[in-house]
């Protein structure tokens, strides 16, 4: 249920989906580019004709469109070297997301047992009430009949009232472990642990923290991702370095245009015209005549003419780093600081791991032998219970001896219960921290 619906974790999935595509777009970004426009106006008033190039001074309706290609042929491997740098991002990313998995059933299982621990806690408690309540009966009866010291049949009421708050207590302790186990589930539904469903094992923990720290450093998500995460930071300085290099491109391009006023001319025959000057034969002035061709001037079509404006351009472009305000520079600096902080996050991590399994490795040491000890003395508790009950019950004792004696009994019991699930609580830790799955 966790991993399907913890929040924490499908932030992270989400995260890592981010870093999935910004490698996929590192990788397109190798493809040339292939970019089309268009456009479509009406232009009034004078304005050049885009058919012929001559000013006019009428409406004009003009359309142009263009297509565009542009090549990356060589930038000092910036695009290739972005390539790999995203991998490392998204493949660390991927391993963020097995961690925070890994994290999270450490969670789970942590409040798991903390549900099993307060619940037993709880039923010792109760445990403890029936006890009381037996005794408070027979002191009951005795008190009714006046036979022997009233102070004791008042103090078992006292006792009866410290068990009831004890249970209280016991059951606000359960109730915020289901609540922290349910908000790891990301669940409203009632929680009811079963200790049948996990395995108790009380067997003593062989492993060092050197042989824990050392299976750690191989298995655990969290370096992987820290490593990788170095990996990428260095190939962010071999991209900030292509600044320096001259980057070759290809590009071309073709285009065509329209124009509303362009037209086409046919010959339609020829006319005799006066040419308005003259000429001088025998003393006689004579207008001159020219025959002059005749055309009809006709629009040309839309798609005819998108054709016949066809041109094609073609080249190479070199851009050459010459002087930038020292942002190369800069840029390369900058990387370089990010790769170094990447390796002292790698040794943090490292430091931090170390410290955690050493600390976590000496309690549940403590805890174990802190269970070994509570066994003996339950196991003395239990008969020194007994035998103060019996002399108590006989009136042989008081009541400050066996109230005493059966408060001792129940808290080494409760100690015994929590040593136990402190110590199965730090061996799934390290468990965890070996890259086991728990």
């Amino acid at each position: 249920m966790a991993l399907e619906n913890n929040l924490d974790l499908k932030y992270t999935t989400l995260r890592a989906n981010t870093a999935l595509i910004n490698h996929r777009q590192a990788k397109a970004n190798i493809l040339p580019s292939l970019n089309g426009n268009y456009n479509i106006g009406v232009n009034n008033g004078r304005s050049i004709d885009p058919f012929t190039n001559d000013f006019i001074n009428q409406e004009l309706t003009f359309s142009n469109a263009r297509l565009n290609l542009d090549a990356t042929i060589f930038n000092g491997f910036r695009i290739l070297n972005t390539v790999k740098q995203q991998r490392y991002n998204r493949l660390a990313s991927e391993m963020e997301i097995e961690e925070a998995k890994q994290t999270l059933i450490l969670n789970v299982t942590l409040a798991y047992l903390q549900v099993l621990n307060q619940t037993d806690v709880l039923t010792l408690a109760k445990d403890r009430l029936i006890v009381t309540n037996k005794q408070l009966k027979q002191q009951e009866d005795l008190y009714n009949e006046e036979f022997g010291n009233p102070a004791d049949f008042a103090d078992i009421k006292g006792q009866k009232t410290i068990d009831e708050t004890n249970i209280l207590i016991a059951e606000s302790s359960l109730n915020n472990a289901k609540l922290s186990l349910a908000q790891l589930l990301n669940t409203d539904a009632d929680i009811t642990a079963d200790k049948a469903s996990i395995l108790l094992d009380f067997k003593e923990y062989t492993l060092s923290s050197e042989d824990v720290f050392k299976d750690a450093m191989q298995n655990l998500a969290t370096f992987k991702a820290q490593e990788l995460r170095v990996k990428a930071a260095k190939k962010g300085v071999q991209v900030a370095r292509a600044q320096y290099i001259p980057e070759i491109s290809f590009f071309g391009q073709i285009n065509t245009n329209y124009s509303s006023v362009a037209e086409t001319f046919t010959e339609t025959g020829s006319e005799i015209i006066e040419t308005g000057d003259f000429v001088t034969v025998n003393n006689e002035q004579l207008s001159v005549f020219t025959d002059r061709t005749q055309f009809r001037g006709e629009s040309i079509d839309y798609l005819d003419q998108f054709d016949n404006n066809l041109n094609t351009v073609v080249g190479i472009a070199v851009d050459i780093p010459l002087f930038n305000g020292f942002r190369a520079k800069n840029n390369v600096a900058l990387e370089k600081i990010r790769a170094e902080e990447s390796l002292i996050e790698l040794e943090r991590t490292s430091q931090q791991v170390k410290n955690a399994i050493d600390q976590v490795h000496f309690d549940m040491q403590t805890a174990y032998d802190r269970y070994q000890s509570l066994q003996n003395q339950v196991a003395a508790f239990e008969e020194s219970y007994r035998v103060n009950e019996i002399r108590f019950n006989n009136g042989v004792s008081n009541f400050i001896a066996y109230i005493t004696s059966k408060n001792n009994l129940d808290n080494a019991r409760t100690n015994l219960t929590n040593a136990q699930y402190e110590y199965l609580l730090r061996v799934k830790v390290l468990e965890f921290y070996r890259g086991n799955t728990l």
